[in-house]
């Protein structure tokens, strides 16, 4: 049985476990489960990363761990009981672990490597906690890592910054906001800006001297020097190195690094340096030889200097490597280093070329104690400190020093009766009181021990020598007096013995009798004379004698005019000596009480380090003077009392403070001082507003706290000896006081007046005496005296006074202080803070200490849960509301409105006080209860306060949600303020809802809280489907969905609006329309019914819902395009709108706009999926033009639609597809007119006029579609702004148009073009985007792109798609798949354009453009066999299946693909098979033929190839297959139909044979000699061939050579000649083909067919390997749909000439053109003249795919199978056009771009339907009676054509057709100009209209204008005669405002 656990409640997996059993639950290792139930060793719960799935699994599994329970029952909630920080650490590990394996995804592997070290790093920090067994500091220091780490990295993936107060965790709502505030901006603070430290330390480690001239010992000193003043700062390190240049002792570190310390940041400059002096232990010269001499000196070697500015740059310990300089002069050396800073470079070389001193120096910032903590290796492997000479910036009181540093200077000696100068050296000692060495007291530097004597160095021959060596004397205090120094000079010799002889002493007292020590500064010593052998050991005998010249008795003339004299300089550091006797004096003021008077008069002259020294002493003489002679000297010792106070203020001592404090609470004694210190501070503040001078009296103010420190404590002590005798007379005292500065404060003077400035002074020292008093006085009376004396203050403020700020400063003093945290005293103090408070922020000055105020007083307002004090929490509640909501709210306005500062730092300074005020504000929200929000309501007297407070509000609240408001990983900061918002909103809902409803209604109060409500729900940091799974479960714990709870409070307000809705349609669709899209099913099931009830209010008002339907699409594509919505808000959308319409009386036109926007949707998200992929692809490109289409076919946005035709114009321009990119502009080029009328600024483009913008549209597309290298186009266009220029006389641009036209003539004569490939592609299954979904398209591709190679890259575009290996249609399972399926093979395109293909002449590259330009349909042939299958002979049964794909948009257009809009399957019979087979071959032939006989061909082995393919082949059985198949007796029989087919096949055999007859002809004329015998193989075979066909003698209409021309030229024969007639006696040759021959390549695969039949096609077609370029072949779909369509080259059954793709047969329109060219203009039909567009209606007809045919045979005879009488024509020479229309003769049947408009640039416009005739849109701009005219004037044309033209339907049914399927038909370039209209010009420049054209070549839109106008009523090609539909009239033409 399942018993609920009670103690079992949260545990850890131990291992994972599967989960197998039934109800199991799969736990992962490491999971935390929450255990709700337990049954025989199995337990029953969840796991916390995903608490819905809940399940059993096995108690053994589960480690338990200890558990507090909140909300116990259903929604408890599980918290583990141990430390903050564990819990914290391991929750953030397991966030940190997802997001570290995606960086190792995305590949950042900086950062993956990084928090993985720290990851380990915090892993054993918490096994050290988890442990246990950590001290209390170091536990501190631990979880201060974890924390700093955890920083880190939440800093480094972009996560929350954690609120912390002593490492743990913050709840927000144990806390106040402005506490929360306080903190996250301290941890920002923190982060950002780290404190710069003001003390500094060199480290110093010296590593070796490297020189060449080594040998002896060495001793480096290093000391820090200012090159500024001349003066050493520090005393020396100093290091003794071996004869190897090595330190002496390595294994002692102390005694090679040092650390110079206490370095101020004034010390870190440039001419700051390191100065090294370096001496050697050895003989006197360097290069002297050895001698027996043992005796060594001190002689100088060489200097280094460094600046210490090159080691701010080091980050870490940097080794350096310093040069080495000695002296010129030797005498020089006291000033080496000076000459080397001051690059005197005359006095000083370089030691050695390869001397450099090795050293390590790095700078440490901070104080010692910190870099003992950071730096601990460094401090316990030793180091030795090196000391500042002097005291640091800082004195620390207890800090013991008593160092007395001396600097031999110089000497200057007698010659002794040398003949040479002597060479000195000092010898010192420093002897005690009772004339004994002291031992270890003299010390030549730190890092070495101290000596008993120091040497001093020695210099060669010199009687005046400069040493300034500097030693140190360390000597104990009381060793100081009596004590002296001695130094003693000798002579070193430099003979054989090396003796060292004393010549001569000096010596200096230390102290001098009265106590004082040696003062600092330079000393002028007697040298006293001595023998060699003198006894100094007694000192007595020299001590009575004078030391120094400077007091020498004025009798003593023989000593002092001595020549011999020694100069020293002292300087002394001592924390207890003094050498000051004003200092002595006061201390000893009993020994001389009537110095009493000089001595406290001279205290302020007195140097303050001196003071601070004796600090305790001085106090305790001063309160000994004022306790015996109060009366005499209280005055002074209060003056001087004053004086050492505020001498304490200076930063230098401000450390000293703590030592008064200490001396007031434990050693100070002056029980009665408290009368006489009142008292004069009582006449001082009695004499201040009659004193002229305030500045004594400004100091005593200042000296206030300490003054009362003194006060409290004295009475203290006379209470606790007296048992509190005269308190009333005290406490008398102290109200008499205090009412004397009430007074003085209550003066009201000038702004610069000095008693204003007294008054600010006593105001900053006020708030530190309330701690004293309260010592004394009870919390109310401190509070009583607080407010008081603050109530005494002038009301009336002056902003520029700056007693103003001190106001406030003591305000904040004040509420920060003990005495205002006490609940009692807050009541009594409140008002008068709140007073000074509001008066400051209504005037706004001094924000920022009104910040600071408001804070510190927010901070103490708490919900209490104890009732006592819940009273009065609320009444301090109720003041600050009353006093500051209104002013606070007004304050955070009018900050936030304010310009920003420029500067970095009022910027800052501007976003904390923001911030700061938004926490009070909140702060203040949150503790208002009910009760609160009732009193402020009724505090509104009329309807317009609160109207405007509630405007404010939510003004505000608007302000706080503001993305900028708070920094970015301020996610806790921000889900506080939303908890405040939201509680606050549904406070006031129900004021809004009582008082502006109805009657009362105001739109703007219910516009501001719907405008809040919607950008509330919209706020990222609420959308917690982007936070991680513990994330958003804490925040829902804590929280939860906010938007859910603002979701329901919009719905029931709008409920509440009723009639007043309307006043919020549409403006309120689009902000609804946001929330809706927020992906929240309950805020989404709450917020869509709204859209309802908008459309039923909508429907009242006006009848029907368009501004909804309007404003719903126009806001949905912003939406969708920012990334909102998904395809489950769609469905949602469209269920919950159909269900809520459904009993609607206007039901159907609801159901039509929810399908318009659902429809929308599909397409903005496809769109917007396919946008978010990398790279620009066809998919995305697909899906734009979908869109594109679907706003101006279905929603007639325009707007919309220029916008999507650009952004699809920037995918072609990035994808470098120019061509589509040109057709994509030129919709919008076509939606602007040539007129002058302003548009507005667009997108790129500036404010100009229409004709402005049309023209440059011009030159862009013109420009694209050169670089597409589609010129003829660019050729139209050209034409076009010619003609503009023209009209304007703009003839420099005219002139450069028309060599940009000439340009592009001539790249496409010398420019090749490459053919590109046609791709058909099937997408099915449903999980292609809507726009793909089942559908087929075919596909431009790109150059040199082939079969493969398109599959590989729709592959790779979509990844997940299957190919599908066959070409079969899919059945519906494909249709209906979940999954993606693509079918892709080659097709071939049919050019539209036969009649250009056809024409002899045209060149080559020509051609090529009409090819595989302006293709609508496309063919796919696949063979197969039907019936029995003839083993001996395939063809027979040989049947294909031929495929025609018409497209919706011919290519290329807006897309490199265009949908199939209509497919077709026809059956091909063996027979019209092999007539194709043999009609192709024919025609490759003959164009072979005539290339080589107009020797455009460079060589002839094409010819020679395809003769020998074809000659071959029927030799060997390739045609007689065919006799056998089709001429038999049985075929003929069994298929009586096929007659004339069976004639057709067999004039093609002998036609086939006359053309290889004449081809041998010319072949031999062309031959080279090499290759005479392959000739005559031919020859030869060919008779064979003959025979086998039974052919001996040609028939007369065979006779007819289709290749022969008279003067050898293919163009002088079209002029000439019938172009079918090819031998002289003209005979004529019948046209027969079949219904069933079609203008195209068939392509067939070797699986088709068998190996025998496939040799036997081999044979027939002649195909070979060099002829490629001559056949294309075509895959057959039996084999895989994606090989190559390369493959299988022989095994071709139909072939035609590459450069055709395509039988360049004429189709059956422009056939009758020619029929009609020997007709007069009068009698020919107009279409004859302008020949009619390309008309795709051609495409709707189910048999129209063979309407084109050969000019094989006489076109003066019809073909047999349509049953119509030849009529005779005659050739047609092509002449020029005529200026007049009507008096022209024919044109060339197929004339360039620039001559007809009638089949060239198609603009693949899908959306710009309208009249086709015209070639104005849907959205040109025409009349009704224009478009009438039109059809009036083409009415009566060509009604005899009808019934010639089988397979035409008219453009009218296709219109029709265009119009179910809701595709208009395109928009062709050619058709696209309108008749000019008249542009206004100048009036000197109007001419008077022309009734005759200009005598100028025709202009193109002369033609177009005829050829739009006058095109018949009827399609020539319709073959059904249904009479023409008329069009319905296009609308007047919305031009476009853009």
């Amino acid at each position: 049985m399942w018993i609920p656990t009670e103690h079992e409640k949260y545990g850890v997996v131990l291992a994972s476990f599967r989960g197998t059993v039934q109800h199991g639950l799969p736990l992962e290792i490491g999971d935390t489960v929450q255990l709700l139930e337990k049954c025989e060793g199995w337990y029953r719960g969840f796991v916390h990363k995903n608490p819905n799935a809940k399940g059993i699994f096995p108690c053994t599994y589960i480690h338990l761990k200890n558990a507090h329970i909140k909300n116990k029952g259903q929604f408890e909630t599980v918290i583990p009981t141990e430390d903050s920080v564990i819990t914290e650490m391991t929750s953030t590990l397991r966030d940190w672990g997802a997001m570290w394996k995606r960086l190792y995804v995305k590949n950042d592997g900086d950062l993956f490597h990084r928090l993985w070290h720290v990851m380990n790093e915090i892993l054993d920090l918490r096994r050290q906690v988890l442990v246990g067994h950590l001290t209390n500091d170091r536990m501190k220091d631990v979880k201060q890592h974890i924390t700093a780490r955890l920083d880190w990295g939440n800093e480094q993936l972009s996560l929350d910054l954690v609120p912390r107060r002593e490492f743990s965790m913050v709840d927000p709502d144990e806390i106040s906001v402005t506490e929360l505030f306080k903190l996250m901006e301290h941890r920002h603070r923190k982060k950002e800006t780290p404190v710069p430290a003001s003390t500094h330390h060199l480290f110093v480690h010296m590593k070796s001297l490297m020189s060449s001239n080594l040998g002896e010992e060495l001793e480096v000193f290093f000391h820090i020097y200012d090159g500024r003043e001349n003066r050493p700062l520090s005393e020396r390190f100093f290091v003794r190195l071996n004869k190897n240049g090595v330190p002496k002792s390595p294994e002692k570190t102390e005694r090679q690094c040092t650390l110079f310390v206490d370095l101020g940041s004034s010390d870190l400059r440039k001419d700051v340096y390191i100065v090294v002096h370096i001496m050697r232990i050895g003989r006197m010269g360097a290069g002297e030889k050895k001698n027996l001499c043992s005796i060594q000196y001190r002689r100088p070697f060489g200097c280094a200097v460094v600046s210490i500015a090159d080691l701010l740059t080091a980050d870490s310990k940097d080794d350096h490597l310093l040069k080495v300089y000695a002296c010129t002069t030797e005498s020089e050396w006291y000033q080496i280093h000076e000459n080397i800073i001051r690059k005197v470079n005359s006095r000083y070389n370089l030691s050695g070329s390869n001397t450099g001193l090795a050293v390590s120096l790095q700078l440490l910032h901070g104080d010692i104690e910190q870099l003992r903590r950071e730096y601990m290796v460094l401090f316990t492997r030793g180091v030795s400190i090196t000391k500042k000479l002097g005291f640091s910036d800082i004195i620390m009181p207890g800090e013991m020093r008593n160092d007395l540093y001396m600097t031999l200077e110089k000497g200057e000696f007698e010659k002794g009766g040398k003949s040479v100068a002597r060479n000195v050296e000092i010898t010192v000692y420093v002897l005690d009181i009772e004339g004994q060495v002291m031992k270890s007291y003299v010390a030549a530097g730190s890092g070495e021990p101290g000596g008993d004597v120091y040497h001093s160095f020695v210099l060669y021959h010199n009687n005046s020598p400069r040493w300034a060596e500097q030693i140190k004397l360390p000597i104990p205090v009381d060793m100081f007096r009596g004590s002296h120094v001695r130094f003693e000079f000798r002579h070193c010799s430099t003979k054989d013995k090396g003796e060292k002889k004393l010549f001569g002493y000096s010596f200096v007292h230390l102290m001098q009798e009265d106590g004082r020590t040696l003062p600092d500064g330079t000393h002028e010593l007697i040298i006293h004379k001595c023998e060699e052998n003198a006894n100094l050991q007694d000192s007595s005998c020299y001590l009575k004698l004078p030391f120094s010249k400077a007091n020498l008795p004025g009798n003593n003339q023989a000593v002092k005019g001595t020549k011999e004299c020694f100069w020293i300089t002292s300087f002394l550091c001592s924390t207890k000596l003094t050498q000051n006797g004003d200092m002595l004096d006061l201390l000893k003021w009993r020994a001389h009480p009537e110095r009493i008077n000089d001595s406290l008069l001279k205290l302020k002259e007195i140097d303050g380090s001196e003071i601070v020294k004796f600090l305790q002493d001085t106090l305790d003489t001063l309160f000994g003077i004022l306790d015996e002679s109060s009366q005499r000297y209280g005055l002074k010792v209060f003056d001087c009392l004053v004086h050492i106070i505020n001498l304490l203020q200076d930063s230098k001592f401000h450390h000293f403070k703590p030592v008064m404090d200490t001396y007031i609470e434990s050693h100070f004694a002056g029980a009665l001082s408290y009368r006489d210190l009142i008292k004069v501070l009582k006449w001082y503040v009695d004499r201040i507003i009659d004193a002229e001078h305030q500045d004594h009296i400004q100091q005593v103010l200042n000296a206030t706290e300490y003054i009362f420190k003194y006060i409290i404590q004295s009475r203290r002590l006379f209470a606790l000896a007296t048992g509190g005798q005269s308190e009333e007379e005290f406490r008398c005292c102290v109200h008499e006081l205090f009412m004397s500065i009430r007074f003085f404060l209550s003066q009201e003077n000038k702004i610069t007046s000095p008693i204003t400035q007294t008054q600010a002074v006593f105001l900053r020292t006020f708030p530190a005496v309330y701690g004293e008093l309260l010592k004394i006085f009870t919390v109310r009376e401190v509070a009583g005296f607080v407010r008081e004396t603050l109530g005494s203050l002038p009301a009336t403020a002056r902003a520029e006074c700056p007693l103003e700020a001190v106001k406030l400063h003591c305000i904040a003093k004040t509420v920060e202080s003990q005495l205002y945290t006490n609940t009692e005293s807050r009541c009594i103090l409140l008002p008068v803070v709140l007073r000074l408070l509001q008066a400051h922020m209504q005037e706004q000055r001094d924000l920022v200490m009104c910040a600071r105020i408001l804070t510190s007083m927010l901070s103490l307002v708490r919900k209490y849960d104890s009732t006592a004090t819940e009273p009065v929490v609320s009444e301090e509640v109720d003041l600050i509301v009353d006093s500051l909501l209104v002013v606070l709210m007004r304050t955070i306005l009018e900050i936030t409105n304010r310009p920003q500062a420029a500067g970095t730092n009022m910027r800052l300074q501007f976003q904390d006080i923001t911030g700061e005020f938004v926490a009070c504000l909140l702060a203040l929200l949150r503790q208002m209860s009910d009760k609160h929000y009732q009193q402020l309501l009724q505090a509104f007297t009329s309807k317009d306060d609160l109207r405007d407070f509630l405007l404010q509000i939510f003004t505000v609240f608007r302000i706080l949600i503001r993305p900028e408001m708070f920094l970015k990983d301020w996610t806790v900061m921000r889900l506080v303020t939303n908890n405040v918002i939201i509680t606050t909103v549904l406070y006031l809902s129900d004021p809004l809802r009582k008082n502006f409803l109805n009657d009362k209604f105001d739109y703007k109060v219910w516009d501001s809280y719907f405008y809040l409500s919607v950008i509330f729900i919209n706020q990222p940091c609420l959308q917690l489907e982007s936070f991680s799974p513990s994330k958003k479960k804490r925040v829902l714990e804590k929280y939860g969905d906010m938007r859910v709870m603002m979701g329901c409070e919009i719905f029931s307000m709008w409920q509440n609006l009723g009639e007043h809705k309307l006043n919020f349609i549409p403006a309120m669709i689009g902000p609804f329309l946001e929330v809706t899209l927020v992906p929240q099913p309950d805020l989404r099931n709450v917020m869509i019914p709204i859209f309802h009830d908008m459309m039923d209010w909508e429907q009242r008002r006006s009848g029907n819902f368009k501004q909804v339907e309007a404003k719903l699409i126009d806001k949905l594509d912003g939406l969708m395009s920012e990334g909102k919505g998904d395809e489950t808000y769609r469905e949602l959308f469209n269920s919950i709108l159909l269900k809520k319409i459904e009993r609607e009386t206007w039901r159907e036109s609801g159901v039509s706009l929810i399908a318009t926007v659902t429809r929308l949707m599909e397409r903005l998200l496809d769109y917007r999926d396919c946008v978010k992929l990398g790279e620009v692809d066809g998919k995305k490109i697909g899906c734009t033009v979908s869109l594109l289409n679907f706003y101006k076919t279905e929603l007639n946005k325009e707007e919309m639609y220029i916008r999507y035709i650009h952004k699809l114009y920037e995918l072609h321009l990035k994808a470098q597809n120019y061509t589509e990119a040109s057709y994509t502009l030129l919709l919008y080029d076509e939606l602007l007119e040539w007129s002058e009328r302003p548009l507005r600024e667009f997108l790129n483009y500036p404010m100009q006029s229409e004709w402005q913008r049309k023209e440059y549209l011009h030159l862009t597309i013109v420009q694209n579609f050169d670089r597409g290298k589609c010129w003829e186009n660019g050729i139209i266009l050209c034409r076009e702004l010619a003609d503009q220029y023209e009209s304007y006389y703009d003839y420099r641009n005219l002139s450069k148009m028309r060599m940009m036209e000439a340009s592009l003539y001539e790249k496409i004569m010398d420019q090749q073009r490459l053919e590109p490939e046609f791709f058909r592609v099937g997408f099915y299954g449903k999980k292609f985007p809507f726009f793909l979904r089942n559908k087929e398209f075919v596909c431009r591709g790109h150059d040199y792109e082939r079969l493969e190679a398109f599959q590989q890259r729709m592959l790779n575009e979509f990844p997940h798609a299957i190919a599908m290996q066959h070409v079969n249609q899919p059945d519906q399972t494909i249709y209906q798949a979940e999954a993606q399926y693509l079918q892709i093979y080659a097709v071939s395109p049919i050019p539209e354009s036969q009649d250009v293909l056809q024409r002899d002449g045209v060149a080559d590259n020509i051609k090529s453009f009409y090819k595989v330009n302006h293709i609508w349909r496309f063919r796919y042939d696949r063979p197969f066999h039907k019936g029995t299958k003839d083993k001996e002979n395939e063809f027979k049964s040989l049947w294909v299946e031929r495929t025609s794909l018409t497209l919706v948009q011919s290519l290329p257009g807006i897309s490199r693909w265009f949908e199939v809009e209509k497919r077709e399957l026809v059956e091909v019979s063996p027979l019209e098979n092999a007539i194709e087979v043999i009609e192709n071959k024919n025609l490759q032939l003959r164009m072979l033929i005539a290339q080589c006989q107009s020797r455009q061909m460079q060589n002839i082995n094409p010819l020679t190839m395809c003769l020998n393919g074809v000659i071959d082949a029927a030799v060997n059985g390739g045609l007689a297959r065919y006799q056998e198949a089709f001429f038999v007796k049985d075929y003929i029989v069994n298929h009586p139909e096929d007659g004339e087919k069976i004639g057709r096949l067999r004039e093609l055999m002998f036609e086939q044979a006359h053309i290889l007859e004449y081809g041998l002809a010319i072949h031999e004329k062309f031959v080279p000699q090499d290759m005479r015998p392959l000739h005559k193989k031919l020859v030869d075979q060919f008779h064979v061939m003959k025979s086998s066909l039974g052919i001996q003698e040609f028939p007369a209409y065979v006779r007819a050579s289709p290749v022969h021309f008279t003067n050898g030229s293919p163009r002088s024969s079209c002029r000439n000649s019938v172009p079918n007639i090819i031998s002289p006696d003209g005979a004529r040759v019948v046209a027969r083909r079949s219904p069933l021959t079609y203008p195209a390549v068939n392509r067939y695969s070797s699986s088709s067919l068998s190996s025998q039949a496939s040799n036997e096609v081999s044979n027939i077609t002649g195909q070979s390997e060099s002829s490629d370029e001559v056949f294309n072949m075509q895959p057959s779909p039996s084999t895989s749909s994606l090989s190559s369509n390369h493959s299988a080259s022989p095994n071709v059954t139909s072939s035609a000439p590459s450069s055709t793709r395509g039988s360049p047969q004429l189709q059956d329109k422009h056939k009758h053109s020619r029929e009609n060219s020997c007709l007069s203009s009068r009698e020919r039909p107009v279409s004859a003249i302008y020949p009619n567009p390309l008309d795709p209606a051609q495409r709707a007809t189910p048999h129209q795919t063979g309407d084109t045919t050969l000019p094989r045979s006489d076109p003066n005879l019809s073909a047999p199978d349509k049953g119509s009488s030849a009529k005779p024509i005659r050739s047609q020479s092509p002449v020029p056009t005529s200026r007049s229309p009507q008096k022209s003769s024919l044109p060339p049947f197929t004339p360039s771009p620039t001559e007809c408009q009638s089949a060239g640039l198609v603009s693949n416009s899908p959306v710009l339907s309208g009249s086709y005739s015209s070639g104005i849109s849907s959205m040109s701009r025409c009349s009704v009676s224009e478009a009438s005219g039109t059809e009036a004037t083409t009415g009566d044309h060509s009604a005899h054509q009808g019934p010639t033209m089988p397979n035409s339907v008219s453009s009218g049914s296709d219109e029709l057709i265009r119009r179910e399927n809701k595709t208009p038909p395109p928009y062709s370039v050619y058709e696209r100009t309108n008749p000019r209209r008249p542009v206004p010009l100048p009036h000197s420049l109007s001419i008077p209209p022309s009734v005759d054209p200009p005598a100028l070549p025709p202009k193109p839109h002369q033609q177009r204008t005829s050829s739009m106008k006058l095109v018949p009523a009827s399609d020539p090609r319709r073959a059904d005669g249904v009479p023409h539909v008329p069009r319905p009239r296009p609308l007047p033409r919305k031009v476009s405002q853009l």
